[in-house]
């Protein structure tokens, strides 16, 4: 089954370059030159992966990102940056983006990163049981539809959220080092930096601690990383 890409870019050429690209390795592509349009299209066709320019006319990459993220929870988010602009990275993440990549960038090296991203979407095999969850304290994971409840209370998570949460729920009280992380959620061929890890754990934390109870459940362990308190 051909997966479906949506490339919202403003700058036609690109948009070209990226499409050209994508279809020779089998991805069905769907283009968008404004925020406004990416959104349409990405409601209309319910694309697997979205390639998603920082700067655009109209709506900001940003808010698209943030609207995407409430809309379709399990869709991957790849912002494309401007050389050096940190902050853009930081904030894309912020807003719900899966990974980011720096322009100008590696054609080759875009697409690996789109198809890591998508196997690790690829939820669970038909094999497992619809029963399987996970538990810990007030937390349930259902690895299944890949939900998180605390408290019954459903808790809404990216696709890497609910995949961190899920290493650490496996592993309790376990300490695991950021390049660990790494490996685990983005892929051992991911060749971005750490500090996306830091940045999805903040993210984590805010959805799932209580207030001004930061480092309630997930610790940070000082010169290591991070790990899940047993209860």
């Amino acid at each position: 089954m051909e997966n479906k890409v949506l490339i919202i870019e403003d700058e036609e050429s690109i948009r070209g370059f990226l499409k050209i690209n994508f279809k020779k390795h089998n991805f069905i592509v769907i283009e968008a030159a404004t925020g406004e349009e990416g959104l349409l299209k990405a409601r209309q066709e319910n694309p697997d992966v979205v390639l998603l320019d920082v700067m655009l006319p109209g709506i900001s990459g940003f808010q698209v990102c943030e609207t995407l993220r409430k809309e379709l929870p399990g869709l991957g988010i790849i912002m494309l940056t401007a050389r050096g602009q940190d902050i853009d990275k930081i904030k894309g993440l912020e807003y719900g983006a899966d990974d980011y990549v720096v322009k100008p960038f590696n054609t080759t090296e875009l697409i690996l990163r789109a198809k890591s991203l998508l196997r690790r979407l690829g939820g669970k095999s038909a094999a497992d049981s619809k029963e399987d969850t996970l538990k810990s304290g007030v937390f349930k994971l259902e690895l299944y539809s890949q939900r998180v409840f605390k408290e019954d209370k459903e808790i809404l998570l990216t696709p890497k959220e609910f995949f961190l949460l899920k290493i650490f729920l496996e592993n309790k009280n376990k300490a695991f080092t950021r390049d660990e992380l790494l490996d685990k959620i983005w892929g051992y061929d991911y060749m971005g930096d750490t500090k996306i890890v830091d940045v999805n754990i903040r993210r984590l934390r805010s959805k799932i601690e209580d207030k001004d109870s930061h480092g309630m459940f997930i610790e940070t362990v000082w010169g290591i990383g991070y790990r899940w308190r047993k209860e």
